[in-house]
């Protein structure tokens, strides 16, 4: 869809971060900050959103869920631009229990652009590129692509994202969406396949590889990640989806012995267990309509792989109470039948 108008420009302003306390809604906040952009958070600081996160920044922070008008018209005033980051974003829980993804990927989608609706602000959705589902048989996704998502984490970004453009042609509303792929780095909660496999191979625990490992993503860092999204922000036309992929696709055996070259740790640790169900085997985005804008990615993967290993090595600190708790039950959950 091209909308035929002219971005706003979006500098200067006040801008409300939704999920700013989650990985990468974190690392994109300390970015509009360093950029001089006045940045407030709203984090539902549910077991992946940590305030830890955003240490030693001084930003406002509100508590409340998206699907909660009341809190986003709160939370928004005085804003003039939403990037919407919040969500529940992990496929195995969503197969463990898809009710709160629904929740937030698709009435609290609604909710923020009902606020800036109202507002006449500037909004983000930020997605991913598993709406686009299954590409086992080669080519890459384009934004043009209809969606087709395989888990429950996916159909609820997928419905998510419809509200964007309808909003956009309905009402004139001035959204835009951004697409990801794999994403890693710092602070990512490690129930994630890096910093699972990262803490566990640190630990002398068992990787749990799915199925035979063959399953490829495509790995982008997230300092990149938060670069296009900054980029569409700024840029991005009303009603547009642009997609940020990596362009370095790797099977999860791949990155897997990478990790374990990174930690030192025994190949042994390598047990392949059963897939998850309904299991994509390929992601991958055709990025070009982004890079025309004048983004690409920057971080070389093995140095970027590298940098976050020794972030998680340096930094037992965040992650070691993390996996004594609630952690600790979704991963007995999730994993015990398969290891034992």
């Amino acid at each position: 869809m091209d909308s035929g108008e002219e971005p706003t420009t979006i500098r200067g302003v006040r801008v409300l971060v939704t999920g700013g306390c989650g990985f990468i809604g974190s690392h994109f906040v300390k970015r509009l900050l360093a950029a001089g952009e006045d940045v407030v958070v709203l984090d539902k600081l549910t077991y992946s959103g940590r305030k830890e996160n955003l240490d030693g920044v001084d930003v406002e922070l509100q508590v409340g869920d998206i699907a909660d008008p009341e809190t986003v018209a709160l939370a928004a005033q005085g804003c003039d631009a939403i990037v919407n980051f919040a969500a529940e974003t992990h496929v195995d829980r969503s197969i463990l229990g898809a009710t709160d993804f629904g929740r937030t990927e698709f009435f609290g989608t609604q909710v923020l652009l009902e606020e800036v609706r109202r507002a006449g602000a500037r909004y983000v959705q930020v997605s991913t590129d598993e709406v686009y589902g299954d590409l086992e048989h080669g080519g890459s996704a384009t934004e043009t692509d209809p969606v087709n998502p395989s888990s429950p984490y996916s159909v609820a970004k997928a419905a998510g994202d419809l509200h964007v453009p309808a909003y956009a042609r309905t009402f004139g509303v001035n959204a835009s969406i951004t697409r990801g792929s794999n994403t890693y780095g710092p602070n990512q909660y490690p129930e994630k396949l890096v910093p699972l496999f990262v803490t566990n191979a640190l630990d002398g625990e068992p990787l749990p590889v799915y199925g035979d490992g063959r399953q490829i993503r495509d790995w982008l860092h997230v300092e990149d990640h938060c670069a296009g999204v900054e980029l569409v922000l700024r840029e991005g036309r009303p009603g547009e989806i642009y997609n940020v992929g990596g362009g370095n696709e790797r099977e999860n055996v791949e990155i897997t012995r990478l990790i374990l070259a990174l930690t030192g740790a025994d190949p042994s640790l390598v047990r392949h267990v059963t897939d998850r169900p309904g299991h994509d085997r390929r992601y991958s985005l055709d990025s070009s309509k982004l890079r025309s804008l004048g983004w690409a990615p920057g971080r070389d993967f093995e140095q970027g792989l590298a940098e976050t290993v020794e972030w998680y090595r340096a930094n037992r600190a965040w992650w070691e109470p993390i996996k004594s708790g609630e952690y600790a039950d979704y991963y007995r959950r999730q994993y015990a039948e398969r290891l034992a």
